[in-house]
């Protein structure tokens, strides 16, 4: 065979059919930053990459979200409107509503958003979610300062079945808010509160009588927690796995105890515990102590 057959026999990579092979078998396997530098290499690569963004379900900026531009992120996503899970956490430098709200607003099947400090961001963001992402199951607000009470409101009114929602560090929200979510996502499995003074055990407790299923709960450093409402977790909570409570001075081992009976994950060590730790830090050493007297 002559070179001239041979080079008409050749396959090329972008001979095979895109939508069929290269989108859900290949590309598919690569990281988002070498999709990104593919479509530096030619026109051909460029639109097959584009042809891909537009057809892919999950969306992570977490290893490129600073080294992107704004226009570089609306180029890539304004054909899609397949997405089920978008992940904005590293974007906090650089990402507003004028860049999120076309994205959200033409993927309504959305299941998973993690807007984890974008501070850029505005309620306007929060509200779009709840009006156009109604599958909504899971959802990061962490040290998002600008959440506030209207918008988690619109949030429980539209996303019922909301799983997972970490509201850390969320400031502005206070029991009515929390109280209110409860009583209209039943289904939550996991919830974070942390880093927030405003949280009481009013909160606690509704979560509590309302969301059975739950199993993950982060109070750390709501200093206005009591034994109250963890007993209350304890008793309308079976499914409980994990709790944290670490910096919550007004919770103590009495309410502790018949969660770790259950075998419940907790954050803090028993009292006697963190005595032993202590004593070892003092004495350089481990003392024997017979536990069973």
């Amino acid at each position: 065979m002559d070179e001239e057959a041979k080079m008409r026999t050749r396959c090329h990579l972008l001979d095979l059919p895109w939508e069929d092979v290269l989108v859900p078998h290949v590309l598919c396997h690569l990281p988002l930053q070498h999709l990104v530098s593919l479509q530096r290499v030619s026109k051909q690569f460029h639109s097959l990459i584009q042809v891909y963004l537009a057809n892919c379900r999950t969306f992570d900026l977490s290893s490129i979200g600073p080294s992107i531009s704004k226009e570089a992120f609306c180029s890539m996503l304004k054909d899609n409107k397949v997405l089920h899970s978008l992940s904005l956490q590293s974007c906090s430098d650089w990402v507003t509503d004028k860049e999120l709200l076309p994205v959200i607003g033409q993927n309504q099947h959305l299941q998973r958003v993690d807007m984890s400090g974008c501070v850029w961001l505005t309620r306007h963001s929060l509200v779009a979610v709840s009006l156009s992402c109604m599958h909504l199951q899971r959802l990061g607000l962490a040290h998002c300062e600008w959440v506030d009470s209207l918008s988690l409101r619109s949030l429980a009114d539209h996303c019922g079945g909301l799983q997972s929602i970490d509201l850390t560090a969320c400031r502005q929200l206070k029991d009515d808010a929390i109280c209110y979510l409860a009583k209209k996502c039943l289904t939550l499995r996991s919830l974070s509160l942390a880093v927030n003074a405003n949280i009481t055990d009013e909160s606690v407790e509704e979560v509590a009588k309302n969301c059975r299923g739950l199993e993950q709960l982060d109070l750390t450093g709501c200093l206005r927690v009591r034994n109250q409402s963890i007993r209350t977790l304890a008793e309308y909570c079976p499914k409980l796995q994990s709790l944290k409570v670490n910096h919550c001075h007004n919770v103590t081992e009495s309410s502790l105890d018949p969660l770790r009976k259950r075998n419940v994950v907790i954050d803090v060590e028993p009292p006697l515990q963190r005595a032993l730790v202590l004593l070892q830090d003092v004495l350089g050493f481990a003392p024997f102590i017979n536990l069973q007297i």
